[in-house]
C-alpha cells in the first residue's frame, strides 16, 4: 500500500539533494505490507542518518522481530540530511517511511532508538517533519503514540516533554508488547489518549511515561524528590530483561540492503550480551546485564543464512567484549573452516586484551586483515585498578607482536583522558604505549607500523559508579590534547581527540533534568541540527542558547555531586541499582587517595 503520490513527487525532488538514493527506498530485503490486512503499523525511526542507522543492528534485530508477525507492518525513517530538510519544508512535504512513502504521523506507533545523546536535535526534527506534535500533552489520539528507548534512555529526563513513553532494557520482548497493548487499547476505544499510555505504563516495570511524574526541587535547585501524579503508575522503573534462552531470540538473517554506502558495510551478528567485565566509567556494561550468549552453532548459521541472503564479504562479531565470548576459539576456528573458501573476512570488534590476543592472528590466518582495533582506555596499571579494567600490558604488546607477524600493519588504540585522578603520568603512559607498539613492529618486521592512539573525552553516565563525579572543564581537555600530541616522537604514531566542543554538549545532555528540555528546543528551533556530524555541529549557538536561557551548564555537568544527592535518572532501577553503585563510588575514592599519596 505505497503512497503513490508522495513517493512520484520525492523522487522528482531527489536530483537535487545529497546521496539521493538514501531516500528512494526500494532495498534488498525490505518488507512491504498492505496496511489494510495487518492490525497496527509502526516506524522506527532512527534519530541520525540513513549511513548510520543502516548500520546499527540493534534496529535491523527489532525490524525483523516486528514483521514475522502478520499482525503488524513495520517501517523505517531516518534523519534526513540538511539539504533534504530544507527541500521537505520547501515543498511543505512530510518526512515518510522508506517502505511505503507513509508520513510519520499516520503510523500507530514511532519507536526511536537514543543511541547518543547528540542526537537529540534529530528527535525534534524527525517529530516536526513527520507532522508530529513535539510535546506529549499536545499530542491527541490521531497522532501515534512515540516510544524511546536505547542507551540514552537510562536518563530520560531531558526529553521527558516529546516522548510518550520510554522503555527501559531489552526491546525484543518489549517492543511487540506494547505494540499489541496500545492497538488493543485504540480498538476497545473509550479512554483519553493520556489514560491509554498510564494503562500501558502501568502494566509494565520497565515503561515510564514521564507526563505522570513530577520533580520536586531544593532551594539550591538540586532534585528533592521525583513525584508519581497518578498512583496506576510504577513509583520506580527497571529494566526490562530478555530471561529466555537467548539462541531463542531470532538473528536478523534477511537485513534489509542499502542501495548506498553506510558506515558498516557488513554482516553483524551479536554473539553474546553483557560484560563479564565491571568497569567503573562503563554504562553498556550495567545496563545490559545480566551475561547471555548464543551458541556456536546458532552463530555460524545465522551468518552463513545472512551472507546468502546479502553477498557481503565481511561479518563483524558483536558484543562488549567479544573476546570474553566462553567459546571464543571454537567460534573463530568454525568461523574460518565455514567464511574463508567463500572469500569472507570475519571482523572481531571489542576484543579484549588478554591471553586470548596472543594467539589471535594464527586463529584467523588466510582471512584479509584490517587494522587490529584495541581499547586500553588506560596505559598504567594503578588507574586501571581505579576504573576495574584489569588487563596486562604484556598480553597488549605480545599480542601486536603476532599480529604483525601474521600481516597486520596498522594498530588503533582507544583511550579517555579527564578520568577521576587522572595525572600527567597517565597522558604520558599513553604516548609511551602507542609507541612501544610502533617500535615492537620495526623489531618484527623492520619498520614502524602506523599507530594510532584514539583519545576521548571522559563523560561520566547515569547508573555508573562515576555518576556522581564532574566532568573535566574545557581547558582541562585542550591542554590534555595538546600535551598528548607535543609527546609523540615518532612520525607513524598519531594521536586523535574527539571534539571536546562535542563532549561538553554530551556531558550536558547526559546529566540533564527536565529543566535542560527547554533549552534543547530552542537551540533546535535556532538551527542545531545533526550534532554528531562535524560539519553540522554548531557548538557556539548550543552555549548562547544556554547562556540566553540562564542556565548553568557546568553546574549539570562538571559539578561533582555528594552520594546523597537525588539524581534526575534515581528513579529508573537500573539492573544492580543504586546501592551497589554506591559502594562502587566509595571503594573509587579510596582507590584515588591511595593513588594521590602514593604520587
Amino acid at each position: 500500500m505505497v503512497n503513490r503520490d508522495l513517493q512520484q513527487t520525492i523522487t522528482r525532488l531527489l536530483p537535487q539533494v545529497r546521496m539521493p538514493g538514501q531516500y528512494a527506498g526500494g532495498e534488498l530485503n525490505r518488507v512491504v505490507k498492505d496496511h489494510r490486512q495487518v492490525r497496527g503499523k509502526l516506524c522506527l525511526t532512527f534519530p541520525d542518518t540513513y549511513a548510520l542507522g543502516m548500520s546499527h543492528h540493534g534496529l535491523q534485530v527489532l525490524y525483523s522481530i516486528m514483521n514475522s508477525d502478520p499482525q503488524w507492518a513495520c517501517e523505517r525513517a531516518f534523519t534526513p540530511w540538511i539539504d533534504f530538510e530544507a527541500l521537505l519544508r520547501r515543498q511543505r512535504l512530510p518526512l515518510y517511511s522508506l517502505e511505503t512513502f507513509t508520513p510519520l504521523r499516520a503510523f500507530d506507533l514511532i519507536g526511536f532508538s537514543l543511541q547518543y545523546e547528540v542526537c537529540y536535535t534529530n528527535i525534534l526534527t524527525m517529530l516536526d517533519l513527520g507532522g508530529i506534535p513535539l510535546h506529549s500533552k499536545d499530542r491527541t489520539l490521531d497522532d501515534p503514540l512515540v516510544v524511546a528507548g536505547g542507551p540514552g534512555a537510562q536518563n530520560p529526563e531531558v526529553l521527558a516533554p516529546f516522548i510518550d513513553l520510554f522503555v527501559i532494557g531489552d526491546g525484543e520482548e518489549s517492543l511487540p508488547w506494547i505494540m499489541d497493548r496500545w492497538m488493543t487499547l485504540k480498538e476497545k476505544g473509550g479512554k483519553a489518549r493520556a489514560d491509554m499510555i498510564a494503562e500501558v505504563a502501568g502494566s509494565a516495570t520497565w515503561a515510564y511515561a514521564p507526563m505522570f511524574y513530577e520533580p520536586e526541587y531544593h532551594a539550591d535547585g538540586t532534585i528533592a524528590a521525583v513525584n508519581r501524579i497518578r498512583s496506576d503508575v510504577p513509583r520506580e522503573v527497571t529494566a526490562c530483561t530478555i530471561n529466555q534462552d537467548f539462541d531463542a531470540i531470532p538473528l536478523p538473517t534477511r537485513p534489509v540492503l542499502p542501495f548506498v554506502e553506510t558506515t558498516h558495510d557488513r554482516i553483524a551478528i551479536e554473539i553474546m550480551r553483557g560484560c563479564p567485565w565491571q568497569c567503573r566509567f562503563c554504562q553498556s556494561t550495567v545496563i545490559k546485564r545480566p551475561l547471555r550468549v548464543r551458541s556456536v552453532e546458532t552463530i555460524v548459521q545465522a551468518a552463513l543464512e545472512s551472507y546468502r541472503n546479502t553477498g557481503y564479504n565481511e561479518i563483524s562479531l558483536l558484543s562488549l567484549s567479544t573476546s570474553d565470548y566462553p567459546y571464543f576459539e571454537e567460534l573463530v576456528k568454525r568461523m574460518h573452516e565455514v567464511f574463508t573458501p567463500l572469500g569472507v573476512n570475519i571482523s572481531l570488534p571489542s576484543l579484549r586484551i588478554n591471553h586470548q590476543l596472543r594467539s589471535l592472528p594464527k586463529l584467523v590466518q588466510g582471512v584479509r586483515r584490517g587494522g587490529l582495533t584495541l581499547a586500553p582506555e588506560v596505559a598504567r596499571d594503578d588507574m586501571r585498578e581505579q576504573i576495574r579494567k584489569k588487563i596486562k600490558n604484556e598480553d597488549l604488546y605480545e599480542g601486536c607482536r603476532e599480529a604483525f607477524k601474521n600481516g597486520w600493519r596498522r594498530v588503533k588504540l582507544y583511550f579517555m583522558c579527564g578520568l577521576p585522578g587522572e595525572r600527567v603520568a597517565d597522558l604520558d603512559g599513553i604516548v609511551d604505549m602507542a609507541e612501544q607498539i610502533a617500535a615492537i613492529g620495526k623489531q618484527t618486521i623492520g619498520r614502524y607500523v602506523d599507530v594510532t592512539a584514539s583519545v576521548s573525552n571522559f563523560v561520566p553516565k547515569p547508573h555508573t559508579p562515576y555518576q556522581w563525579n564532574g566532568m573535566q572543564t574545557r581547558e582541562y581537555l585542550r591542554w590534555a590534547g595538546q600535551y598528548l600530541r607535543s609527546r609523540c616522537r615518532i612520525r607513524s604514531v598519531r594521536v586523535t581527540q574527539h571534539d571536546i566542543e562535542c563532549s561538553l554538549l554530551e556531558g550536558v545532555l547526559t546529566r540533564g533534568d527536565r529543566r535542560t528540555a527547554p533549552a534543547l528546543e530552542e537551540a533546535w528551533r535556532r538551527g542545531c541540527r545533526l550534532d554528531g556530524w562535524k560539519e553540522c555541529f554548531k557548538p557556539a549557538l548550543w552555549w548562547q542558547t544556554f547562556a540566553d536561557l540562564g542556565m548553568d551548564t557546568g553546574w549539570y555537568s562538571q559539578r561533582s555531586r555528594p552520594v546523597t544527592e537525588v539524581l534526575p535518572w534515581d528513579h529508573i532501577n537500573v539492573k544492580k541499582g543504586r546501592e551497589y553503585l554506591e559502594k562502587e563510588q566509595e571503594r573509587s575514592v579510596v582507590q584515588l587517595q591511595v593513588m594521590a599519596n602514593a604520587t
